[in-house]
């Protein structure tokens, strides 16, 4: 309950965002020589959690031999495509080189939008737990993670065709909120009808996010840059 107090707090604080934000607020695009180091962290980064996440599995073989990892599909798949699409159409105006590089990395950020609150979530809830120091593997595999999904969202403010906007303040709230009534329940992971349809909402609700980052017209803009 106190988790969902506070998600519900996180939740009223990006609604109140979104409310005070008239117009989509720009920001400063970094330079070349940013932009190749921000590539290049968003690389290395992949491959530490892909390197992380092999070590934790082989732990986890060793202690528990029998072990077989719940697999849930919540429609991730379906969510990136349509949102590459639209994403794609929405910037055409851009030429098809920026078009094609907000498609890339705005279906990339999208699912990153969801997963680095959930992870701080679920992350000292993960089983089973490895001895003898069951945190410092939780901490080998998840610290990686998060600086993948930071570099991912950070790519976003290479491309010019997108705007911090009201509705991606709304879609992240309601994302949020969801995420509230999830652990009023329990936070239980997403095999019951309940959390799998609250885990479902939640992830159609990043990438709709996602897509309303580049939402927006040009004589809307604010000058004001972050």
């Amino acid at each position: 309950m106190v988790l969902a107090v506070v998600l519900l707090v996180v939740a009223v604080g990006f609604a109140y965002a979104g409310k005070r934000l008239r117009a989509p607020l720009g920001v400063t695009r970094p330079g070349t020589t940013v932009a190749g180091f921000m590539i290049a962290i968003w690389l290395l980064a992949i491959y530490t959690v892909t390197v992380a996440t092999h070590v934790y599995g082989l732990q986890v073989r060793q202690a528990y031999p029998d072990f077989v990892a719940a697999r849930v599909r919540v429609g991730t798949f379906i969510d990136a495509p349509v949102t590459f699409f639209v994403i794609l159409y929405l910037t055409r105006r851009w030429g098809w080189k920026v078009a094609l590089a907000s498609a890339v990395v705005g279906t990339a950020a999208a699912p990153m939008i969801f997963e680095f609150p959930f992870d701080l979530i679920v992350m000292t809830r993960t089983n089973p737990p490895i001895p003898t120091y069951p945190m410092l593997y939780r901490q080998l595999f998840f610290l990686p993670l998060f600086l993948v999904e930071l570099s991912t969202i950070s790519l976003l403010t290479l491309l010019p065709s997108m705007r911090v906007t009201a509705y991606a303040a709304y879609a992240v709230a309601g994302m949020v909120a969801v995420f509230a009534a999830w652990a009023a329940f329990g936070f239980a992971f997403p095999a019951e009808p309940l959390p799998l349809a609250l885990n479902v909402i939640s992830k159609i609700l990043c990438f709709v996010a996602a897509i309303m980052l580049f939402v927006w017209k040009p004589n809307d803009e604010v000058s004001a840059h972050l």
